[in-house]
């Protein structure tokens, strides 16, 4: 067996499981469930029209370079979105969904017969994938802890030369999962004169981009066009699946440095992975229709609306987040773990812990004072989820607070 598999920790929602499996929820009461990141908006008709259209691709091979229509389609939205042009056939590759994209990128960048052992930078708390990656291709993972005090950004300057000195690959997710943090231009031309510096590669998580509140988050192409460099050792990681309520078809691009797509697309070949020209087709449909996106937002600007003062007025300290669909709360006691933990079983409400996003780190784990919130479920659903979560910080937990003496 790999022994590096040995290294992987629980997945988080394994952890959740594990820890509701203790306690029994409420007789009488409708489960909702606000831990999981999966849109529950209706997917777009012109997206499940294509599909339905397409539905003879499904006997045919697809190439792993994708489709040339797909491939333009995926240049011409960055061109509008970001003003950033590129070429559709060297600076663009469709992948199923950036999930598996950001773990394949790390096998084929990182090289393990370094004569120092290779290190992997990633936000903390992060998506668990980046450090499962890391580990199965051999390279040590390092958290950069994202904190209030520092408006939830990574504190580059915290990291010891000697650790940049053996980063190959850092990891970026603007916006973040779970805080929500935007990268302004100053941080990205910060983290793009380490990369300068120490020759890095830098992985930009973005499939969040598609859901803010007005003020379109800042792409890390777009930034460093914005600062007058190329796209040398950067790449954009992007997906359908939140910005068109389609996690199950799977379907994203990278975009960026065209020498290192190249080698990403020998890697993929190899592994096996191609999108189906069906989903290839519906994806275009995707990637071509903004109405539905606009409706997607307003959608969750109305749910952050309803449900943040609602929080605020418990005496939970909830801001909004530059975007995402996350609110990453502070909990009152500060046990993460015991207050999902007696949400769940007093109101039937689950949440996942801070704490299972992180690690420790420089003498802390940035999330073990915090839940995760997903606002996903309809506007109803999430607005009666808050006031749960409400009586229980009034009432319920408050009690249970005093009782383990914080």
């Amino acid at each position: 067996m790999n022994p590096h598999l040995a290294s992987l920790q629980d997945y988080p929602f394994q952890r959740l499981r594990a820890l509701l499996s203790k306690v029994a929820p409420p007789a009488g009461l409708a489960p909702i469930n606000l831990s999981i990141g999966e849109p529950k908006h209706p997917t777009p008709e012109v997206v499940k029209q294509a599909l339905r259209d397409n539905l003879d691709g499904l006997a045919q091979y697809p190439s792993t370079q994708g489709g040339e229509p797909l491939r333009q389609a995926c240049a011409d939205w960055v061109q509008r979105r970001y003003g950033v042009q590129l070429n559709a056939q060297s600076q663009i590759l469709p992948v199923n969904g950036s999930r598996e994209a950001l773990f394949a990128v790390v096998q084929t960048v990182i090289d393990a017969s370094a004569a120092l052992k290779p290190v992997v930078i990633s936000p903390n708390p992060f998506y668990q994938i980046y450090e499962g990656a890391a580990l199965l291709a051999g390279a040590e993972p390092y958290y950069v802890n994202c904190v209030a005090a520092n408006q939830f950004q990574a504190d580059w300057e915290q990291v010891p030369v000697a650790i940049w000195q053996r980063t190959q690959l850092v990891m970026v997710c603007s916006p973040n999962n779970p805080t929500g943090a935007v990268m302004s231009l100053v941080e990205w031309q910060r983290l793009f004169e380490l990369s300068d510096r120490y020759g890095f590669v830098i992985a930009s998580d973005e499939c969040y981009s598609e859901i803010h509140f007005g003020t379109p988050p800042l792409g890390c192409l777009q930034a460093a066009q914005q600062l007058g460099r190329g796209f040398e050792r950067l790449l954009m990681f992007t997906s359908l699946s939140k910005r068109s309520n389609v996690p199950g078809m799977r379907s994203g691009f990278v975009a960026g440095d065209e020498t290192i797509l190249a080698a990403f697309l020998l890697y993929r070949t190899y592994h096996g992975s191609a999108m189906s020209p069906s989903i290839q087709a519906a994806s275009v449909a995707a990637w071509e229709d903004e109405a539905h996106v606009i409706a997607n937002q307003a959608e969750y600007r109305a749910k952050f609306a309803a449900v943040i003062p609602c929080l605020q007025a418990a005496g939970l300290t909830v801001v909004q987040p530059d975007a995402g669909f996350y609110l990453w709360v502070q909990v009152p006691g500060g046990d993460d773990v015991q207050f999902a933990q007696q949400l769940f079983a007093q109101h039937y409400i689950t949440v996942l812990p801070g704490s299972y996003l992180a690690r420790a780190a420089q003498g802390v784990n940035p999330g073990a004072t915090y839940i995760r919130i997903a606002l996903v479920a309809s506007q109803a659903e999430c607005l009666e989820g808050a006031q749960r979560m409400a009586a229980f910080c009034r009432d319920g937990f408050a009690a249970l607070h005093s009782q383990m003496a914080f």
